[in-house]
């Protein structure tokens, strides 16, 4: 028996799917993005230019979209229920957002900022060039979102506020709270801001995490009270990060530096390779391990956004992550890769590519590297070999 369209229409529905393809731009799928060089078109709902930026890993969850405000322009005021992040990735300009007892913040911002509008707070986006569109990278939530009302008008015209999401005063004008902790003695340290806006990525101070690495430092924010999670870690050069991997939907975005990403499941034969500059942004899928590697004379930074705040961890993992346990390692049950424990063309790899670079190796303390060089080819094929792990308990 055939089934007839008015019974499919009935199942296996995916509201935010309908949603993105009604809204008129483009949508772009794949592994990761160039979002500088995306092909946008005109989005009537925030009268300017935008496109989807989905990716193979973006999960359940979460998702990117790209807009782009002409020069001298500006969006339509727009509000809705679900979490944004703002990263922006070209140009200047200033955001103003309407608060429940009817005053506005405004703010002025300029490339490699972040900033988050609090939930279901109005606000409307200026392009203070003449010359030059702005780009914007907006991580979201509206896949969850959307799924889970599947009301529209809900999302986009719901008159409820959140007072209680728009922090201090001085939010708003890159002001904020220091937090620092650890879930238990053994746990490691973890540094917050909180704060609604970040002027600029490439210079706000970062603190020591040499768990994920040596000289390896990081800051996670706390934005608009949200349940998403933000974080901005720093390579030194001369070194890499180790490999982890943890749920879906984490879009992590190249700040500045060069270099490159792998990517690769538990028994894969071979790498994924993603190039590391500004502008590139991809997402691991769900359990797959990925390292990033700076090639370049000086550091390199990246931003992570994923569902999941140290303050409301939302799903177990990121509970797990929040308690510190994002740094254990594989074989003691965790979801990172021991540099002792990695397969030896990674470390292989990266000397060839900074070679190339002429930049001198800082992890000789760590590696052998004249034996790593020295190993013959048929040492360097095959299954990638893991420590033996666990399933995704942490």
């Amino acid at each position: 028996m055939t089934v007839q369209d008015p019974v499919k229409a009935r199942v296996l529905l995916d509201p935010y799917r309908d949603w993105a393809e009604g809204e008129g731009i483009p949508i772009h799928l794949d592994f990761g993005h160039d979002l500088l060089s995306l092909e946008t078109g005109p989005w009537e709902r925030y009268g300017a230019r935008g496109c989807f930026a989905h990716t193979h890993g973006m999960g359940d969850f979460m998702a990117n979209y790209v807009l782009e405000v002409p020069p001298g322009g500006k969006t339509r005021p727009i509000r809705h229920l679900y979490e944004v992040f703002c990263f922006v990735l070209a140009g200047y300009g200033s955001t103003m957002v309407w608060h429940a007892d009817g005053t506005t913040s405004t703010f002025e911002w300029g490339p490699k900022a972040l900033f988050a509008i609090p939930l279901n707070c109005k606000y409307q986006i200026f392009n203070a060039q003449g010359a030059e569109p702005v780009r914007l990278s907006c991580t979201n939530d509206a896949p969850i979102t959307i799924n889970l009302y599947h009301n529209l008008n809900f999302v986009f015209d719901n008159p409820f506020d959140f007072p209680e999401r728009v922090g201090a005063a001085g939010y708003f004008e890159g002001e904020g709270e220091h937090i620092s902790f650890a879930s238990s003695e053994k746990a490691v340290v973890q540094n917050l801001w909180e704060t609604n806006f970040v002027h600029d990525l490439t210079s706000f101070k970062l603190y020591e995490l040499e768990a994920r690495g040596k000289g390896s430092s990081n800051v996670m924010f706390v934005l608009a009270d949200g349940t998403m999670h933000a974080h901005v870690s720093a390579i030194p050069k001369g070194r890499y990060k180790k490999a982890h991997r943890h749920a879906a939907g984490t879009h992590v975005h190249a700040v500045d530096g060069e270099g490159y990403t792998l990517l690769w499941f538990e028994g894969d034969s071979e790498f994924k390779q993603i190039p590391w500059k500004h502008g590139f942004m991809y997402t691991p899928p769900f359990w797959m391990f990925h390292q990033h590697f700076n090639t370049s004379p000086q550091p390199a930074r990246y931003l992570a956004c994923s569902l999941g705040s140290r303050r409301y961890p939302f799903i177990s993992l990121r509970r797990k992550s929040a308690e510190g346990l994002f740094a254990q390692s594989v074989s003691q049950g965790g979801r990172q890769i021991e540099y002792e424990e990695q397969d030896p063309r990674v470390h292989r790899k990266w000397l060839e590519a900074i070679k190339e670079t002429g930049v001198p190796s800082e992890m000789g303390e760590v590696f052998d590297e004249p034996a790593i060089l020295a190993l013959p080819q048929d040492r360097l094929t095959g299954v990638i070999q893991q420590p033996t792990t666990t399933g995704p308990s942490v």
